[in-house]
C-alpha cells in the first residue's frame, strides 16, 4: 500500500514537471500580467510605463517596428522596475509595439511562454505631445506687436547638439497664435508658417494678449496642436492729451475755461462794487436822520 502511494506520488510529480516544466517553475502559476501598458511621450522623450510593481517576479520589454524582429533594451531585462526609456531605440517615423513580460527571478527555469501584455501602436512623429512655447513681445508706439516664438527643445540629438521642433517637423511645423484685447473673452486666431508673427491692424491704445501652441497638419485629431503657452499681454500706450484730442481741440476748451473765468471774475467785482455802494447810501441815510433830530 505504502509503494503504491509512492508510486503514485511520483506520478503526480512527473505530471507537474512535464505541464509547468520544473518544480522550480511552479512558480510561474504566481506571475501578474501587466497592467495599463501605455507610452508616454513629450517632446520626444518616450518612455513605455506599465504596473503592477512586481512581487518576486521581474519584466522584460520586447518591442519591435511594425513588420520586424523584436528586440530588447537592455536596460529593460528582467527588471523590477515599471517603466522603460525608449527614446533613443526608436526611429522618428517608425510605428512600434511593445510586449511586457512577466518572468521569474533569474536562475529559475522558465520552460514555458511568460504572460505578457501588449502596448498600442506608437509613432514618435505623429504622437508625441509638444511642449508649451516660449515668446516674446516687440511692440513699438504705432501699437504694432511682433511675436517672437522659441521652438521647444526636444530629447532627440544629433551632431552633438540637441534638436528643436523646428529641427524634427522643418516645413510641417506651424504656429497657432490665439489673441483677444485685454479684459475680454473673444478671441481670434492666426495661423503662421515661421517662429515669428507681426500684428499690424490692432486698435491704438489697447492693450492684446497672446498665447501660442505649435501646430502640425500632418497629424490627426487633437494630436495636430501641441500645449498652449501661458498668456502675455501687451503694455498699453498712454498718449498725452495733445495726442488724444489734437491741439485746435485743447487749445479751444483752454479759450473757453479762460473766459469762464474772466466772466466770473468781472461778475464778482461788479457785485462787489453794488454792496459797496448799497452799504455807502445806507450809511448816508443813516446819518442824515441823525442830523435831523
Amino acid at each position: 500500500m505504502e509503494r503504491n502511494t509512492v508510486m503514485f506520488s511520483a506520478l503526480i510529480l512527473v505530471w507537474l514537471t512535464l505541464v509547468n516544466g520544473s518544480p522550480a517553475s511552479l512558480e510561474v502559476g504566481k506571475l501578474t500580467k501587466a497592467t495599463n501598458v501605455s507610452w508616454s511621450s513629450y517632446n520626444f522623450k518616450t518612455i513605455l510605463t506599465w504596473g503592477p510593481k512586481p512581487v518576486n517576479y521581474t519584466y522584460t520589454v520586447e518591442f519591435s517596428r511594425v513588420g520586424r524582429d523584436k528586440v530588447r533594451n537592455p536596460h529593460c531585462i528582467r527588471s523590477s522596475e515599471t517603466e522603460c526609456d525608449l527614446t533613443n531605440e526608436l526611429e522618428l517615423k517608425g510605428v512600434y509595439s511593445a510586449d511586457v513580460l512577466s518572468e521569474s527571478p533569474l536562475g529559475s527555469a522558465d520552460y514555458v511562454e511568460p504572460p505578457y501584455t501588449r502596448s498600442e501602436t506608437f509613432c514618435p512623429y505623429n504622437d508625441t505631445i509638444i511642449g508649451r512655447p516660449e515668446f516674446r513681445l516687440n511692440a513699438n508706439k504705432n501699437n504694432k506687436i511682433m511675436l517672437i516664438i522659441q521652438d521647444p527643445i526636444t530629447a532627440l540629438h544629433k551632431d552633438g547638439r540637441s534638436l528643436n521642433i523646428r529641427d524634427v517637423f522643418k516645413k510641417n511645423l506651424k504656429y497657432k497664435i490665439a489673441y483677444n484685447k485685454a479684459g475680454s473673452t473673444g478671441k481670434k486666431m492666426r495661423t503662421v508658417d515661421e517662429s515669428k508673427a507681426e500684428f499690424n491692424s490692432l486698435d491704438e491704445d489697447q492693450s492684446y494678449c497672446f498665447s501660442v501652441a505649435a501646430y502640425i497638419p500632418s497629424r490627426k485629431g487633437d494630436k495636430r496642436i501641441g500645449e498652449w503657452s501661458l498668456p502675455k499681454c501687451s503694455p498699453q500706450e498712454h498718449k498725452t492729451l495733445i495726442e488724444v484730442y489734437g491741439l485746435a481741440v485743447i487749445g479751444g476748451a483752454t479759450l473757453i475755461i479762460l473766459a469762464f473765468v474772466i466772466a466770473v471774475i468781472i461778475l464778482i467785482v461788479v457785485c462787489c462794487k453794488r454792496a459797496r455802494r448799497q452799504t455807502s447810501m445806507a450809511k448816508e441815510i443813516k446819518e442824515y436822520n441823525i442830523s435831523d433830530v
